[in-house]
């Protein structure tokens, strides 16, 4: 049986359409391992990175993607977590190794020996993914797989930057970039009664904030009108540590959300991160992470507001991606 897929053909520029459309083989599925039918997969900046190069290639001609949402159609066996038909989820973390020093302590998203879904292994830019059974969460099936597929890591990832800022309930949270990930946790924020300042340098994005309820939208280098308890930097932009830092009140915390960041600028100790500031960077996530956020998205409810493009249409949607076009998340849908 066929599986249309959209593989690396040549790592560049998005513009370059660097996908290429293949029929391949359906891939078949090995013991501890579920076969996936895709219903839709998120446009993650992560896969943007893989195609044009920031992230070193792990995997030739790899299928980009890991926001998966499908059906299960096989299990090699008949046992296991799941059954034929039911809706799951393939997130980023394809497998950790489960015995290292870090999985032993709970970090599984400081594996020694990780492999991630659409770097070290085809993701779900596809008809069919293999995954591991242990790392797929079940989904409900009341909401649609477009509204579903942000969350598997813009949700996911969001959700544990939210964390690593250590903002509290009813604290201002500043959110630096405001794309997929941050117009799901602007929502968590102000679940928790957080105030939300949003600095972005698109009028498309600033819309999008106020009208989830951000308190304050401004340029990425403006100084919001009060010092903020806490902030996440999602644009992979080192340039904007500095000024993220010089908004932060005492004692609080910018949390580096991104797998790639260009370089940071120099830091002026008295300046940036005296008085007890800091840097905390954001590592993949834990299964826990997933299920947590998944819990939220219900009990919220999140709604995520997405864009969907065909299959074939893959490196449209990264170049709209990657000029800011897309207020929310851009979807495939195979």
């Amino acid at each position: 049986m066929s599986n249309r897929a959209m593989r690396v053909s040549k790592i560049g520029p998005a513009e370059n359409r660097p996908l290429l459309r293949e029929a391949r083989e359906r891939p078949e599925p090995g013991a501890g391992e579920v076969l996936v039918r895709v219903e839709a997969c998120g446009v993650c900046r992560t896969d943007l990175h893989v195609v044009e190069g920031d992230l070193a290639p792990h995997r030739s001609h790899v299928v980009p993607g890991h926001e998966i949402v499908g059906r299960i159609v096989a299990r090699p066996g008949g046992s296991g977590r799941f059954s034929d038909g039911d809706r799951v989820g393939v997130a980023w973390l394809h497998r950790s190794c489960g015995d290292c020093r870090f999985c032993r302590a709970g970090r599984e998203n400081l594996c020694l020996q990780p492999t991630f879904t659409g770097w070290d292994v085809d993701g779900g830019y596809a008809e069919y993914v293999v995954a591991s059974e242990d790392f797929v969460y079940e989904l409900p099936t009341s909401i649609s797989a477009e509204r579903l597929a942000p969350l598997l890591c813009a949700g996911i990832i969001g959700y544990r930057a939210y964390v690593r800022s250590g903002v509290r309930p009813g604290g201002r949270l500043g959110i630096f970039g405001f794309g997929g990930s941050a117009h799901i946790v602007l929502q968590v924020a102000r679940h928790h009664g957080c105030e939300v300042f949003v600095f972005s340098r698109g009028g498309l994005h600033r819309e999008h904030a106020m009208e989830l309820g951000a308190s304050w939208v401004g340029d990425s280098f403006e100084r919001p009108p009060r010092a903020l308890d806490a902030a996440i930097l999602f644009a992979p932009a080192g340039e904007l540590v500095p000024p993220a830092l010089e908004c932060l009140d005492r004692g609080a915390t910018l949390a580096v959300a991104g797998i790639h960041l260009s370089d940071v600028p120099v830091l002026d100790y008295q300046r940036h991160l005296f008085q007890e500031r800091g840097v905390q960077s954001v590592t993949a996530n834990t299964r826990e992470d997933g299920r947590a956020l998944l819990d939220l998205a219900t009990a919220v409810p999140l709604r995520t507001d997405t864009h969907s493009y065909p299959l074939e249409a893959a490196n449209d949607a990264l170049v709209d991606l990657k000029n800011d076009r897309i207020a929310g998340a851009a979807v495939l849908l195979p």
